[in-house]
């Protein structure tokens, strides 16, 4: 267990903000349960997160830089912090994620975790390990503010639709899911178009994969492995990723239509059951 008085600010981005927490606190002349009570949490919850034993969220770090005016410090290393909490293998595709200016997206098997809900988020990270799943699940949440910037990228995002059917933490958590991806309906930036069944045989078939375009920088096409991701500028493959992409997009429904679907989907294969009397069933 880390001692707080034995911190270290230069190990980690979590230690630096736990560090920070407890030095602007003192010189507020707070206690922690003293700050928890004007923050809405435990004073136990303040002491683990000054010790980098829990991860702080958002909305804890909005709250602390009003309460011990930070200026908004609290909340800017709250991004670090998160992206310092994935797996050291994404971070560097995390990072490429928020600079690009587009993201085009093909997932064959699921939501694609940048329109995750954070049940079905659970239940995809928990499938064979639920160590830390909370905080795992927010850490994946957290990426998904870059969709929300001023600077956000463009976001194209095409679904087989398997990934409607292929449910994730129970009918509930589903119906949540597909209601999250129609909010996006009328949003320019974010377009979500659904790859059907009957498209048969299409340019996708080797698997999921992004395209990342930049201002500057060359295009880069990410695929992903078990445990491990591999982007990739390498022209050759670019330009194939590119031209799949053109096809994929040509091959699935419209986003009206599409948007149609995953409403038809939600509505007949995940909608509330009732009995005879009325009365809603599993």
């Amino acid at each position: 267990m880390t001692h707080v008085n034995t911190l270290d600010p230069g190990a980690s981005p979590l230690d630096y903000y736990g560090f920070e927490l407890r030095r602007y606190r003192e010189e507020a002349g707070l206690t922690q349960k003293k700050l928890g009570d004007i923050v809405y949490c435990t004073g136990s919850l303040v002491g683990q997160i000054e010790t980098a034993r829990k991860l702080p969220t958002l909305p804890f770090s909005e709250r602390a830089d009003i309460a011990l005016g930070t200026g908004g410090l609290l909340s800017r290393l709250h991004e670090l912090v998160m992206r310092s909490q994935l797996p050291a293998w994404f971070q560097q595709v995390a990072e490429l994620q928020a600079r690009a200016i587009e993201i085009c997206s093909f997932e064959t098997q699921m939501v694609h975790g940048l329109l995750q809900t954070r049940a079905y988020a659970s239940a995809v990270l928990g499938v064979l390990d639920k160590t830390d799943l909370d905080d795992r699940t927010a850490v994946r949440l957290a990426r998904q503010r870059i969709l929300g910037n001023a600077g956000s990228p463009v976001f194209w995002a095409i679904l087989s639709e398997a990934a409607l059917c292929q449910e994730m933490g129970g009918r509930a958590a589903m119906r949540e899911q597909l209601a999250h991806l129609l909010s996006f309906e009328g949003n320019p930036r974010i377009n979500i178009q659904v790859l059907p069944f009957s498209a048969g045989a299409h340019a996708g078939l080797q698997g999921s994969f992004d395209v990342y375009r930049f201002e500057s920088d060359p295009t880069i096409v990410y695929t992903e492995g078990y445990g491990s991701g591999h982007p990739t500028a390498n022209p050759d493959t670019v330009r194939d990723c590119s031209l799949r992409y053109d096809h994929l997009q040509a091959a699935a429904l419209p986003i009206k239509d599409s948007a149609d679907l995953i409403r038809r989907v939600m509505e007949e294969r995940y909608g509330e059951h009732r009995d005879a009397d009325g009365d809603p069933v599993a």
